[in-house]
């Protein structure tokens, strides 16, 4: 029997790893409210910041530089960014923002390369990039389908390569990302050692199948990440992150964005990673997660029900041939 979308809600609410998942701490110098994530012990921010697509809109680096401090002034520490932002350039804006202020930032990037000779290579532009030797975490990037899995798996893939990044301490953890299809992460999270993963996961309940072998996208199907990869994280006690909660700028308007970041962070997850291109952006959700408090579940029900019938097909859409840069 299908499990739906509110028993999965509850179920996860009421798991142990769910309620370690939500439990935080303050951090008296910001105010900002602070999670464990996962097994990696780490204490970070409930939001991040995203240095895609987003910080990448700034354009001019000292307006960059400007968003990275006023988030750390906000109490933001999780500044979560990959080579493949900007060529790189996101990563030397992360560099110069946390210069001489690494101690208590937690670094991440993220790997696209899927040859485990190309991946290393990568890694080393990216802590060259980064001004550090080390990351505390690095990512398998944006993983797509069955077939991006067997490429990673495969002798001579990113999957060795991952092993050698942390064995080496290049990163202190490693984990995925993946915002295409939940399956193919509940596949690859099973199988493998990773101490953190993040997934899409939005009050549109983003995340069907990509649509490979030519199977349709259909509004009715209920495949979504919150339902499919994410218990399979908790159950492994990896740090869950969340992204795409706007989905990429659709949701924005359709329900209040403070709701749309609550949903999120009511879901047992450790932080959601926000893409934030004003200044005021930063100031405004600093003060959601400051002020945060879990919505109810019946509204996490009702919203969730509205916005993944008008939404959710559109954006699976969208994210199956989406790509982070």
């Amino acid at each position: 029997m299908a499990i739906s979308r509110r028993t999965f809600i509850e179920t996860a609410a009421l798991g142990g790893a769910a309620s370690a998942a939500l439990a935080a701490t303050v951090d008296k110098k910001t105010g900002m409210p602070m999670r464990t994530l996962g097994r990696t012990g780490a204490q970070v921010s409930i939001i991040g910041l995203g240095c895609g697509s987003r910080l990448l809109m700034y354009k001019d680096e000292d307006k960059a530089l400007e968003a990275g401090e006023k988030a750390l002034a906000m109490g933001i520490n999780y500044f979560d960014s990959a080579q493949g932002y900007g060529n790189g350039t996101s990563e030397k804006w992360v560099g110069k923002i946390l210069k001489g202020r690494r101690k208590g930032a937690w670094v991440v990037t993220k790997i696209q390369k899927r040859k485990a000779d190309e991946a290393l290579r990568m890694m080393d532009e990216s802590l060259k990039n980064l001004q550090t030797d080390h990351v505390d975490l690095a990512h398998i990037h944006a993983l797509a389908g069955a077939d991006d899995v067997a490429a990673i798996e495969a002798k001579g893939g990113l999957l060795e390569a991952m092993y050698k990044i942390r064995d080496q301490k290049m990163a202190r953890f490693i984990g995925v990302t993946s915002h295409t299809d939940p399956v193919a992460l509940k596949t690859l999270l099973e199988r493998h050692d990773f101490d953190c993963t993040q997934m899409a996961l939005n009050v549109a309940l983003v995340g069907m199948r990509n649509g490979q072998g030519g199977m349709e996208i259909n509004p009715e199907m209920k495949d979504s990440f919150e339902k499919i990869a994410l218990p399979v994280a908790l159950k492994k006690k990896m740090g869950v992150t969340a992204m795409k909660i706007f989905a990429q700028g659709p949701l924005v308007g359709k329900a209040p964005t403070e709701k749309l970041i609550r949903y999120a962070l009511t879901l047992p997850v450790t932080a959601a990673i926000l893409g934030m291109p004003k200044l005021d952006y930063i100031s405004e959700n600093a003060a959601v997660a400051k002020a945060f408090k879990p919505l109810p579940k019946s509204e996490m029900q009702s919203l969730g029900d509205e916005l993944s019938k008008a939404h959710k097909a559109s954006l699976d859409r969208f994210f199956r041939d989406h790509i982070d840069a």
